[in-house]
Parts: C-alpha cells; sequence; structure tokens
C-alpha cells in the first residue's frame, strides 16, 4: 500500500464535537467519520484495525473450541417473547415492523437467537458441549450516543454462546472462555484486568468484566495488590464496618432548619458525617418505592439495591410517591415509614451507634439513633458503592481503585433462556432437560477505542504492533527525488516480502507533514529515507513508543525492523 493510495484524510484540528482522545484521533487520523448520533463509517485504517482484533479473537475462540456462524441482524419479535424481553428489554431496543405490520427488532443481542437456532437442531446430550460464536453489527438506540465508539449505536461484536448438559459442563465453558479471553487482550498489546462483573439485564450468576486500564475510562474497578481480589465498583463486595461501643442514647427529635443535606446536618449539629445516615428513594418500573440507606460518607450502589429488589430499571423518586410512603424529602429515615414499603439498610449504616437519620419531617432530624433498634421492617444488605481503602473482601488489606473501559464480559446464564424458550435436550437417562448455557462478549469496536484510550500521546496514536493498521512506514524525505523514491521503493518491496505490513509514504509532500500523519496514525516503526541516508547507504529507525531512533545500513534495515517489531 502506498500513501497516493490510501484513503485516510487526515485533519490538523480536533472536531468540536469529539469529547475523549479515542474518539478526536480517530477523526483526526482519517480513520472513522460521522453518519449520525453514535454511528460511523469505518475507514480503511479503522478497517485494517478492526480486521485484525477480529482475527486475533476468531483464532482464540476456535483454538477454544468454539465454532463460527453468522446469525441475521434482524430478529422477530416472537422471540423475544418467548424470553420475556420484549417488553422488558427498554427503550435501548430499537424495535421496527415490516409492511406486514410484523414486529422486529435490530439485535442488541443474540440470546433469542442461538437458543432458538439450538432449541431446533441440538436434541442429545451427545451433541453437547457445544459453543457457536459470530462477529457481527449489534444495533442499541443509547439515549445519548457519546464519546464516539465508546457508546455507539451502532457497533461490532463478537458473541459466543455455550450449551451444556449440566453446571459443571457450564463452568468448564466458563473457564475456557476466561482463558481465551486473557490471550486475546494480552495478544492485542493491552494492559487489562478481569474483574467480578454484575450480570445486568443478561442474566445468570457469575460474571467477570475484561476492563482494559486507562484514566479516560468510565467504569471504576477496585483491586486488592495483596491477593488477586478486582470487581467493578457495581460488583465489589463489601464487609460491614464495625462501630465503636457506646452506651445507647435515647431518640430524640431535633430541630434542624434547612439542613437537607449529608453536609449542612454536619454542620448543622457538628457531627462527624460517619455518624450520620444517608437515605435514597427510587421507583422501581412498577412504580415501588424503595428506601435505601446508607453511612452519610457513603454512596447508595443502585445496581445492588437494583439487583436486591428484582427490579428491571430504577429511577430516582419523585417526591409524592415519597410523600405517599410516610417519607419527607430530604428529612428521610426508616421510622414512621408505611407498613410494606421496601427498605433496604446497608450493613456498615445498621451498625453505627448513636447517630443521626432524618425524622420524616422537614427540618427535623433525630439524634440517638441507634439502628439494631429504631429500624425495625427492613432489609439488611450490602447496598453501598466501594471506595479506595475499603478492606478487600478476600484478604482485608486496603483495596486500590482504577479506571477502565469495559472491552469484553463472560456471564453464566443457566438455564434462563432455555427454560423460557423450552429449548431441551435428551440426557443419558432419556430424560428431558433444558440445556445450561453462557455468553461470552467482546466489543470489537469499542477494543480499538480503548486501545487508543490507553496508547496516545500529544503527538497522536500509539498503536500495540499486532493491530495497528499498519506495522511500519517508510518515509522518503522528498519524494520527487528519484534516489530517494526509489530507495524507499527497495525497501517497501524487501520487507512486505519478509512479512511486515509496510506502507509507503510516497506523497510529494514536506517532511513535517508526513511526519506528524505517521505520528498522528501511530505505525509503530518510521523508516526515513533522506538526502544524507541515500549518500551514506543508510536509513534512520525510529520506534513510534520510545523515540528511540537508530541508523543502519540499508542491508541490515530488514533485520533490525524485525527486532524492533518483536520487542514490542
Amino acid at each position: 500500500m502506498r500513501t497516493t493510495q490510501l484513503y485516510a484524510p487526515t485533519l490538523r484540528q480536533t472536531p468540536a464535537e469529539a469529547e475523549v482522545v479515542s474518539h478526536q484521533l480517530m477523526l483526526r487520523a482519517g480513520m472513522i467519520r460521522k453518519v449520525a448520533g453514535g454511528i460511523y463509517t469505518y475507514l480503511p485504517l479503522a478497517w485494517r484495525t478492526l480486521k485484525k482484533i477480529e482475527q486475533i479473537t476468531r483464532e482464540e475462540m476456535d483454538a477454544a473450541g468454539g465454532q463460527e456462524i453468522m446469525m441475521p441482524i434482524i430478529q422477530p419479535g416472537e422471540l423475544w417473547e418467548e424470553s420475556g424481553r420484549w417488553g422488558a428489554y427498554g427503550d435501548e431496543m430499537m424495535r421496527i415492523k415490516d409492511r406486514h405490520d410484523r414486529e422486529f427488532c435490530l439485535g442488541p443481542t443474540h440470546e433469542e437467537m442461538i437458543t432458538s437456532l439450538v432449541r431446533d437442531e441440538v436434541k442429545s446430550y451427545k451433541q453437547l458441549p457445544l459453543m457457536l460464536y459470530q462477529i457481527q453489527d449489534k444495533f442499541r438506540d443509547e439515549r445519548r450516543p457519546r464519546f464516539g465508539l465508546m457508546r455507539g449505536r451502532e457497533f461490532i461484536m463478537k458473541d459466543l454462546y455455550s450449551f451444556d448438559k449440566d453446571e459443571a459442563g457450564m463452568l468448564e465453558s466458563y473457564q475456557k472462555m476466561f482463558d481465551a479471553y486473557t490471550k486475546i487482550f494480552t495478544r492485542c498489546g493491552l494492559k487489562f484486568r478481569p474483574v467480578e462483573a454484575d450480570n445486568g439485564a443478561i442474566g445468570g450468576a457469575h460474571s467477570h468484566e475484561f476492563t482494559v486500564l486507562a484514566e479516560s475510562g468510565e467504569s471504576n474497578i477496585v483491586y486488592c495488590e495483596s491477593c488477586d481480589y478486582a470487581a467493578s465498583d457495581e460488583k465489589a463486595e463489601l464487609k460491614p464496618i464495625e462501630a465503636q461501643a457506646e452506651a445507647a442514647q435515647e431518640l430524640k427529635k431535633v430541630s434542624t432548619p434547612d439542613a437537607h443535606t449529608i453536609e449542612l446536618l454536619c454542620k448543622c449539629l457538628n457531627v462527624p458525617v460517619e455518624k450520620t445516615i444517608k437515605a435514597v428513594a427510587f421507583q422501581t418500573e412498577t412504580n415501588e418505592v424503595v428506601l435505601a440507606f446508607v453511612r452519610g460518607d457513603h454512596e447508595v450502589n443502585e445496581t445492588k439495591v437494583q439487583n436486591a429488589v428484582g427490579a428491571l430499571e430504577l429511577r430516582m423518586a419523585d417526591d409524592d410517591a415519597i410523600i405517599a410512603v410516610g417519607g419527607c424529602p430530604g428529612f428521610m429515615s426508616p421510622i414512621g415509614i408505611k407498613k410494606g414499603t421496601k427498605i433496604l439498610v446497608d450493613n456498615t449504616a445498621m451498625n453505627i451507634c448513636n447517630a443521626v437519620s432524618g425524622a420524616n419531617e422537614k427540618d427535623v432530624h433525630y439524634t440517638g439513633v441507634n439502628p439494631k433498634r429504631d429500624f425495625t421492617d427492613v432489609e439488611v444488605l450490602d447496598i453501598r458503592l466501594v471506595q479506595k481503602g475499603d478492606p478487600c473482601p478476600h484478604c482485608g488489606k486496603p483495596l486500590e481503585m482504577t479506571r477502565g473501559i469495559e472491552a469484553g464480559q463472560v456471564f453464566t446464564l443457566g438455564t434462563k433462556y432455555s427454560e423460557a424458550m423450552h429449548a431441551t435436550f435428551l440426557d443419558e437417562n432419556g430424560k428431558e432437560k433444558p440445556f445450561v448455557m453462557g455468553c461470552y462478549g467482546i466489543g470489537v469496536s469499542r477494543t480499538m477505542a480503548a486501545a487508543i484510550e490507553q496508547n496516545n500521546d500529544k503527538d497522536g496514536i500509539i498503536w500495540p504492533r499486532a493491530i495497528a493498521p499498519f506495522e511500519a512506514v517508510i518515509v522518503p524525505i522528498n519524494a520527487k527525488v528519484p534516489e530517494q523514491l526509489e530507495a524507499g521503493e527497495k525497501l517497501y518491496d524487501e520487507l512486505k516480502a519478509s512479512g511486515v505490513d509496510v506502507l509507503l509514504d510516497d506523497r510529494k509532500e514536506r517532511a513535517g507533514v508526513k511526519f506528524k500523519d505517521a505520528d498522528l496514525i501511530g505505525y509503530p516503526v518510521r523508516i526515513t529515507v533522506s538526502p544524507k541516508t541515500v549518500e551514506e547507504n543508510t536509513v534512520e529507525v525510529r520506534i513510534r513508543r520510545t523515540g528511540e531512533t537508530v541508523v543502519c545500513e540499508k542491508e541490515k534495515v530488514k533485520e533490525t525492523v524485525l527486532k524492533m517489531l518483536e520487542e514490542l
């Protein structure tokens, strides 16, 4: 490939719409172009990287026993009705009707489709285990698509589904995929962590997210440096923090004018934040009110609350709903709430002695609150969001926190879909049983964006070699000079014959323009042919990541470049 033939329209200015580094650099490097909100065209450089990520993924899926198929993007609504998710999935599902007024969706995921396929074809335990996967477009109608490929409406995904005869087989398939994902992200040259995660709307009991570490990431993950524990902040398990024992005080109401926040309350009563109890009120999709209480310096983990009550979604409760159950916005407490209301209290908050909480009256709080004595008809469980320094649930050492980008996730599904859709097989005894399933996804286009978020500097992208659009670029300083262009052509042919994925920048542009484009696009190695090197029969070879530059004889360029690439 020659740059004069390459469609890669680079930009000098960053488009105003681009908020995160990967979006900015992919637009500037001529890799993507926006079609509509959250929908992009991939240009040749991006497509080359995507194909490399796909190929690595495909090789590891095949090695783990996966078989590739291709399912339709468009899915009939009746399959989703069978699983019970047609009405439950939410507005992210892009629903359409055909000319016969039949309902379809553009697939956000393919559990229903694959379950239907296997249900109709696989009848015996002798045909199991079975692992089928595809690499294909998905559609999710995000309310606010943003961050380029990080949160788009159309994206490329690899999804594999496992079918086993029992839970032991499912866990074996899960481990195979866990190991395969570790190999995939390692081969892509990324720094990542597999972390315990919440299954969300997919269902199932076990899940790990494969998170690419990046300060710009949208996910918080915690990890322990003393053991192998790591989890997303949504999933992290927390043991209750014990409070110092004190003689129980009398429960009293006190006037607290305008103290409707924890900060104002602490100032008003001159109490430490650890002695306060915070309230957050939610409503479910059925408008049921759920009240959640945590210690004043902690935050409510909405995912844990949603899982605890079995809700499909939660939203902040409106004032009228809070008042209807006996609460008072800004001054809430479990004390005095209408019987039958769902009340969750974090186990750490439950341990506080002589705390301060709302009194369900405007401008009034309780002092001397001892939750174990005063809170009745409540459910006590872990509902708080993890913080840096919290004790590790496995070894007790302080947890560290970093940010990352979810690029892949593995789930155990169990029999959620097979039971709902009556997908069964005959076991060794001729008994009909539902398939035990797993689901394993990698965001291919998201992985490309995550790689850029992790690997960049002020000049542009720094690609890991394995997924770079080209491994090396040859830059004749002045392509108008025949000797320089001929030297570049000769090196191009030699490296290409040696298996290097190389590009020749044969444009008749200034050297500065070519160098800027090479750094912006992020080719791992740049080979420069200049008047001096032509005269001395040498070339300059530079590593993009480190800036290290060596001058070597032309006869040793192949050897030098191959060695550099091997070390990247």
